[in-house]
């Protein structure tokens, strides 16, 4: 099946951490954009403004239940919190339990947050080694557990590049991409959002998971760097849709829209930070789809 694709917007150098947060606008898709260390929004008919201007990289981004913005700050490792008023705060550091960059991050309906890191350099590892060579060999990092009042903790240890992640709605399974496994890996979440019951949920070499969107069906669309390609996946693996992305591989995705059945993806030239950072050429993606978004985000 070949989806219609059309282009959102442009204007930014390398957007991810989407989430589709609805307003009395009837909504927009919220994105963080690294290198002009900004976070930004558009609507349906393209409407593209910036929400926050900030002094480092931001990454994933969620709301907690009273309707503060929860964003993490890539560089200084932390999660800094905007209440609904306005105002600006440290919610949680990060430092002592991650390694280089801090990246995506998923809230639940409590307001508890989990955050992955890259675990070391990516990019010089890339430029030194080749993709080959650090699929096959890359420290492990942690995904954090950060509570509603700013506790950090270690939720899961031992990932390969925990990078995008989503919630059941039920609220009972967090699932988590492990890019540099080529997996998806699932766990429980327990009361106090401890997370146990490892296990995988799809292998999905050769392709790896960047961002990824839960539809109502079960199924798991990935954003695959490695291609210019959206692709949804079933638990186990099954290769159910392929949206192509063009020219450009795909970073991160979402679903949302006014019925929720919107794919967002986020393209860029390269992950490569001198690159992305050289020129703005990001843009946002979008494909009408046939099974909405379900659970968090």
């Amino acid at each position: 099946m070949s989806r219609a694709v059309r282009q959102l917007a442009d204007g930014f150098h390398f957007g991810e951490g989407p989430r589709w947060h609805a307003d009395d606008s009837g909504g927009r898709l919220w994105f963080s954009d690294f290198y002009s260390h900004t976070i930004r929004s558009v609507n349906m008919a393209g409407d593209h403004r910036i929400e926050l201007e900030l002094d480092d990289q931001p990454s994933g981004l969620g709301w907690m239940p009273d309707g503060s913005l929860l964003f993490v700050s890539m560089r200084k490792r932390q999660v800094w919190r905007r209440w609904p008023d306005g105002r600006l705060a440290l919610h949680a550091d990060l430092t002592d339990l991650t390694a280089h960059l801090c990246n995506d991050m998923v809230v639940d309906s409590e307001g508890r947050a989990y955050v992955g890191n890259f675990g070391f350099d990516l990019d010089h590892e890339l430029r030194v080694r080749g993709v080959g060579a650090v699929l096959a060999d890359h420290p492990k990092a942690n995904l954090v557990l950060v509570q509603p009042d700013g506790a950090v903790s270690v939720a899961a240890p031992g990932l390969s590049f925990p990078n995008g992640t989503v919630i059941t709605p039920d609220g009972k399974t967090l699932i988590v991409g492990e890019t540099l496994g080529a997996r998806l890996t699932a766990f429980d979440i327990g009361a106090d959002g401890a997370l146990s019951g490892r296990r995988v949920w799809a292998e999905t070499g050769p392709r790896v998971p960047d961002g990824i969107a839960l539809d109502a069906d079960g199924a798991i669309w990935i954003a695959n760097p490695l291609a210019p390609e959206c692709v949804r996946i079933g638990e186990g693996g099954a290769v159910l849709e392929v949206v192509s992305t063009g020219e450009m591989p795909c970073y991160a995705c979402m679903l949302g829209g006014p019925e929720g059945r919107h794919l967002f993806m986020l393209c860029a030239p390269s992950s490569d930070a001198e690159v992305a950072k050289s020129a703005a050429k990001g843009v946002v993606l979008v494909a009408e789809v046939d099974a909405p978004r379900a659970g968090r985000p």
